[in-house]
């Protein structure tokens, strides 16, 4: 090895020292290589065991290697789904002394699959959908935070399986930019050539036989741009309305989720003239919502009626103007003032009905529904008496019907 050789990381681990930097990537022995699959790249890419890790090894030019390394430091630190950056590698040397590329090293991202091994299983036949929808997720996201992609792609994209729907990462940052603020032309070209790029990749598989041969390439290209779009607007349209009028956030809510996105943060601004929402979607690992309420409340939940317990929790938090509050202490006060008193104001002969979250989820449907009808804010102690009298005494006792003990 070279004394030429330099490793420039964050967190250097010893181990690197040891892989043989002095043989180019494609000529790497078998027993250093971690058997994954890989994408399509125009760059040799291998994957490597170390220290009971895998790291994913690239091979581009030094200049280029720093740059990317840099945009996934800066994408990490903006919590963009994007592979963890390592370090480069340069000054390398073959035998003879010529030079080798410099190597970009990446954390392997686990569970995360190239769309290429995605299809060469046995799909169901939404799953195409599924991840354009999680593509365009994180199109949206790079496009807030100012990160011009510049090559969108299948190839330039990890996905991770989460629940029924798929997380989309970013692997390729190469041909990225990062901006204070992106102009429409921007995103329209990032959007544009994504949708060129995605209909290609789609066209090589059919030429395999890997892709169903009922899917219309053209078809998906498109509504990668059509979800781009109404999630965009979804979510940078800023709405101002009354403080009286929490069930609007609701209602934004159930609009994303109706796109097909999750809605895992909502950031509310509030001042003299009422309140102003932007939410912003993340995809989140499965059991996220679930983990986050316990820890907050020590409500343990399924993951929908987790979700729709914590969307209460960020209004709440908003309409009491408690933004800057440790949120523990907004739980708290949540937990005692909104969710148990309202599940104690059921008749006790008629809680066996349902579990106390599904109760409150559907006390919270009930809302939605008399303030829709009455286009107003109605108090919750109101909302319960309704869904007790109207809803409630007319279900069946599912605790009973389950077989549980009380």
């Amino acid at each position: 090895m070279s004394h030429d050789l330099q490793i420039t990381a964050s967190a250097p681990d010893p181990a690197l020292l040891d892989l043989p930097w002095d043989v180019p990537l494609e000529d790497w022995p078998a027993d250093r290589i971690a058997a994954l699959p890989r994408g399509i790249s125009r760059h040799t890419v291998r994957f490597v065991r170390m220290s009971g890790r895998v790291i994913a090894l690239k091979e581009i030019g030094e200049t280029v290697a720093y740059r990317e390394y840099a945009l996934l430091r800066q994408l990490k630190r903006l919590d963009v789904p994007s592979v963890d950056p390592v370090g480069v590698v340069t000054g390398r040397l073959d035998p003879d002394g010529e030079p080798l590329e410099a190597v970009l090293v990446t954390e392997h991202l686990q569970y995360s699959l190239p769309y290429r091994a995605l299809f060469s299983q046995a799909l169901r036949p939404d799953t195409l959908t599924r991840l354009i929808d999680a593509l365009a997720v994180l199109l949206v996201r790079l496009h807030v935070v100012g990160f011009y992609w510049g090559d969108v792609s299948l190839s330039n994209t990890l996905f991770r399986r989460d629940a029924e729907a798929f997380a989309a990462y970013l692997v390729d940052a190469e041909t990225g930019d990062l901006h204070r603020r992106l102009t429409d032309g921007q995103r329209n070209y990032d959007v544009d050539l994504a949708r060129t790029n995605i209909i290609g990749e789609l066209m090589d598989l059919a030429a395999g036989e890997l892709l169903d041969e009922d899917v219309d390439e053209l078809a998906i290209g498109d509504l990668l741009v059509e979800r781009y779009q109404e999630l965009w607007a979804s979510l940078t349209t800023e709405e101002s309305f009354d403080a009286a009028e929490r069930w609007r956030v609701a209602a934004r809510v159930d609009r994303l989720n109706d796109l097909g996105f999750d809605v895992d943060e909502l950031a509310m601004t509030t001042d003299i003239d009422g309140t102003t929402v932007r939410i912003q979607p993340k995809v989140v690992d499965a059991g996220h919502h679930s983990r986050r309420l316990m820890r907050l409340t020590g409500l343990d939940v399924q993951e929908n009626q987790a979700r729709r317990l914590l969307n209460d929790l960020d209004a709440y938090r908003a309409a009491t103007e408690r933004q800057n509050d440790d949120e523990s202490f907004v739980a708290h006060d949540w937990l005692t003032e909104v969710f148990e008193p309202s599940v104690r104001a059921v008749p006790r002969e008629l809680r066996g009905k349902l579990e106390a979250a599904q109760l409150f989820h559907e006390m919270l449907d009930h809302r939605w529904f008399l303030s829709e009808q009455q286009q107003r804010d109605v108090p919750m102690p109101e909302v319960v008496r309704s869904y007790v009298d109207n809803v409630l005494r007319h279900r069946r006792d599912e605790q009973a019907l389950l077989g549980e003990d009380s």
